[in-house]
């Protein structure tokens, strides 16, 4: 899988009752695809996949595999906090079409790099997929390190990474130590433009939901090489991503998605809605993209 565009790391659409609405799901699709995102990446934690059932998490890879179209890139969010766990939601995501899956190291159990290791190499034993990892450690406690890179690197189905530690030393470490063995996705929103500039060739986005349109045309314009327009374009979406990075990230994208014309409903507890003065700055920090 060549890893390029941007590829929006998709929120789950919630109803009044709290369940998945598949109706406003495929709205939200379509706008995407219009927009001109390259493909799909369900199940991550813009997603809220730690909130859900295994049986619902199944439900929303099927439902955007059956959406996508064969030019997709389609990647399956299958992390949980357990490495039997991660086999068994890879295996469901292999059985219903995803041939690629995103994984973070488990939360909570905070693992060393040894066993990190070893975590990997069981989904790959288990379960004939490939594997970007995924480096977010302020969400699950660990990085994954350069010895886990180092573990993997003549391992053709280790693809890549994607970077949401938010440290652009990362990707330039990566850049000096491996060339471009691994395909390097940007994670870190509010540093695209530096990422990029350093190597990485697409963008797993969770900002794409609410602001697709101004996230393609960002990468678009990078991969044109016009590196100043793009600084210029990367300055107007940049107070919505740094609200973003500075917490309540997935109420703030449902939000966003709200004021794009898209409405997804709210996260589920223990997120909890924005308040009113939350919404009134973040809609303010969204004002140059929508417009």
């Amino acid at each position: 899988m060549k890893l390029t565009g941007v590829m929006p790391a998709l929120v789950t659409p919630f109803d009044s009752n709290g369940k998945i609405d598949f109706n406003a799901f495929e709205t939200l699709l379509t706008k995407l695809r219009d927009d001109g995102v390259k493909g799909w990446v369900p199940c991550g934690s813009t997603g809220e996949y730690n909130a859900m059932t295994s049986d619902e998490r199944v439900s929303v890879l099927k439902f955007v595999a059956q959406f996508a179209n064969s030019d997709e890139l389609l990647i399956a969010g299958t992390n949980a906090g357990s490495t039997w766990e991660v086999v068994e939601h890879t295996k469901r995501a292999r059985d219903v079409g995803y041939d690629t899956v995103l994984l973070s190291a488990p939360f909570y159990a905070t693992p060393a790099p040894n066993e990190l290791i070893a975590h990997y190499q069981s989904v790959l034993d288990a379960v004939d997929v490939d594997i970007i990892l995924y480096n977010y450690p302020p969400k699950v406690g660990v990085e994954v390190g350069l010895d886990v890179l180092d573990a993997f690197v003549e391992n053709s189905r280790v693809i890549g990474i994607k970077e949401s530690s938010g440290n652009l030393l990362r990707a330039i470490d990566i850049r000096s130590r491996y060339g471009d063995r691994y395909q390097v996705t940007n994670g870190s929103d509010d540093q695209t433009l530096d990422f990029y500039l350093w190597g990485a060739t697409s963008w797993i986005c969770g900002p794409a939901n609410c602001m697709a349109k101004a996230c393609v045309d960002l990468v678009n314009t990078i991969e044109a090489g016009d590196w100043l327009a793009a600084r210029d374009k990367m300055q107007v979406i940049y107070g919505a991503m740094s609200s973003l990075e500075s917490g309540k990230f997935v109420q703030k994208i449902k939000y966003g998605c709200e004021l794009a014309g898209t409405p997804v409903g709210l996260g589920r507890q223990p997120l909890l809605d924005l308040t009113d003065d939350e919404k009134t700055a973040f809609r303010q920090a969204m004002e140059p993209v929508l417009g």
